[in-house]
């Protein structure tokens, strides 16, 4: 969400000049108004067209493991999409969980996206990632203009996991009704899916005594899991991260000191899953600094509410050992 290329505008405004208004809701709180970036609609469109074939592919794979009582594995995943090049329409099979974590990725962004759009700042329609894994390495926009205030700054980063959130329960609760119980079916396949605190609640809500070892989700199940690892990710307090953005918004000072703590933190947590030690190291390389706001101004209550909720999302979406390779 940090980046910033503006280009030129339509009319002769400087690229780094914005219009000054002030926001009698916030208290004669100051913001800018930025002239918008046209938009290169195509690729857009473009991005999420492949992305919608890609999750639709894999959401297909994993319907047809799921109906054969298979679990979903990467290995053989090539001759089922050379069967689907022969079928077409068993891709159909695929769309719920498609549609469900694309649902659930277009909230999140577009989150972002209005939170930014009401605040005049200029900012990006989404761009969707396309990958042949999960179908989707998730999403972004670009934040194309200054932000000045932390007001600002907090709505942008929390809007995104809040909006998505409200998609991820009941996708989870959906998938989780349409899911069935085998015994020892998480420790078949190549892959092995660790489960959040939300997903642990539900399921002992929807099939009580039943250990999460022995559940086979449904697609849909799966999409909202993807869905929860995509916001726990998100909402790392570190950076430029929505969590990050959101702990600089709450606490500007402390922001570089627990974005350092938590990057060298990651890095043990790589004996549970390699992506930390990664992700740690690159975090830690380049991606702790966050752009000083120099703003005095309270968030109030309302925001600091939000900013809890914020935390008790990432906390339910987590899981320490979220993806484990090779059987057991």
């Amino acid at each position: 969400m940090a980046s910033r290329d503006i280009s030129p505008p339509p009319y002769s405004i400087p690229n780094e000049v914005g219009v000054e208004h002030t926001d009698h809701a916030s208290k004669g709180e100051v913001s800018f108004i930025y002239p918008r970036t046209r938009e290169r609609y195509w690729l857009h469109l473009l991005l999420f067209f492949i992305t919608v074939v890609t999750t639709t592919a894999v959401g297909a794979a994993m319907q047809y493991d799921f109906a054969h009582n298979v679990p979903f594995d990467l290995e053989h995943s090539p001759d089922l999409y050379a069967l689907f090049w022969h079928n077409p329409r068993m891709l159909l099979g695929g769309l719920p969980f498609s549609m469900t974590l694309l649902a659930i990725l277009t909230a999140h962004e577009f989150g972002h996206y209005c939170a930014a759009l009401a605040h005049g700042v200029d900012s990006s329609l989404p761009y969707f990632l396309p990958s042949p894994g999960l179908g989707t390495f998730g999403a972004f926009i670009r934040v194309r203009s200054p932000i000045y205030s932390k007001r600002v700054l907090f709505d942008i980063g929390a809007a995104g996991p809040l909006a998505g959130f409200v998609f991820i329960l009941p996708a989870l609760g959906i998938g989780l009704a349409f899911s069935k119980v085998i015994p020892g079916v998480a420790h078949h396949g190549d892959l092995q899916f660790g489960a959040s605190v939300l997903q642990w609640a539900v399921s002992h809500l929807i099939f009580p005594g039943v250990r999460l070892d022995d559940l086979y989700l449904h697609p849909v199940a799966r999409a909202a899991w993807v869905g929860m690892f995509m916001t726990s990710m998100n909402l790392l307090p570190v950076g430029q991260l929505d969590g990050g953005h959101i702990l600089y918004s709450l606490f500007p000072r402390r922001h570089k000191t627990i974005s350092k703590l938590l990057c060298v933190v990651m890095l043990p947590m790589g004996v549970f899953w390699y992506g930390w030690a990664f992700w740690g190291a690159v975090l830690l390389l380049i991606g702790r600094r966050h752009p000083a706001i120099y703003d005095a101004a309270d968030l109030g209550t309302g925001r600091r509410r939000l900013g809890w909720t914020a935390l008790a999302i990432f906390l339910l979406c987590f899981s320490y050992a979220p993806i484990a390779t090779g059987g057991f």
